[in-house]
C-alpha cells in the first residue's frame, strides 16, 4: 500500500526552499514521515535524512569543450559554421591594431638599442600608418633590402683622469 505524501513534499519544498519536484523521500521510511503532522517533524526528517533535496540537473560542458579543442586546433571553422560576417567576427580596427602594433614594436627597439637613425625611424614609422606593410615579416624585409640597418658603434671608454704630480 502506497502513502499519499504529496502534501508533505510539498511543505517539506518550502522548507527547504526548492520545487516539489526535486524533494526526495526515503521509501522505506514513508510510515514516519505520513505521521509528521507539523513543520517541525518535517524538519527532524530532513535534519535526520528521511527527506532531502535531489540535485539539480545541468548541462553537460563536455561537448562544449571537445568542440572548442578542436576550433583551437582550427576545425569547425569552415564557411558553413560561420554566422557573422568577416568585420563582426574580426572587426576592422582589431585586425589594424593587430598589424600595427608588433611593426611599431619592432622599429621602437631598433631605434633604442642603435640599429634605425631617428630619421629612418620616422621614415617607417610613417610607412607603417600608411599601410605600407602586410607584416611584421614584410617589414624586416623593407628594412633590409633598403639597408636601414645600422651598426651601432661602441663608444669609447672613458679615461681614467691623469694624476698630477
Amino acid at each position: 500500500m502506497t502513502m499519499n505524501v504529496s502534501n508533505h513534499k510539498k511543505v517539506a519544498s518550502r522548507i527547504m526552499k526548492t520545487g516539489t519536484h526535486r524533494v526526495w523521500i526515503d521509501p522505506t521510511r514513508l510510515s514516519q514521515v505520513s505521521d509528521a503532522l507539523t513543520r517541525e517533524d518535517l524538519r527532524t526528517l530532513i535534519s535526520e535524512g528521511v527527506i532531502s533535496v535531489h540535485q539539480k540537473k545541468g548541462t553537460s560542458r563536455h561537448r562544449a569543450r571537445e568542440r572548442h579543442i578542436k576550433r583551437t586546433k582550427g576545425h569547425r571553422r569552415g564557411y558553413g559554421n560561420r554566422r557573422g560576417t568577416k568585420n563582426a567576427r574580426l572587426p576592422a580596427k582589431r585586425r589594424w591594431i593587430n598589424l600595427v602594433r608588433p611593426c611599431r614594436e619592432l622599429i621602437r627597439h631598433l631605434r633604442d638599442v642603435g640599429k634605425l637613425t631617428p630619421k629612418d625611424y620616422r621614415y617607417l614609422y610613417r610607412h607603417i600608418k600608411g599601410n605600407m606593410f602586410r607584416n611584421k615579416a614584410h617589414l624586416k624585409l623593407y628594412i633590409r633590402e633598403h639597408d636601414l640597418i645600422v651598426e651601432p658603434t661602441p663608444e669609447p671608454a672613458p679615461e681614467a683622469p691623469k694624476e698630477v704630480e
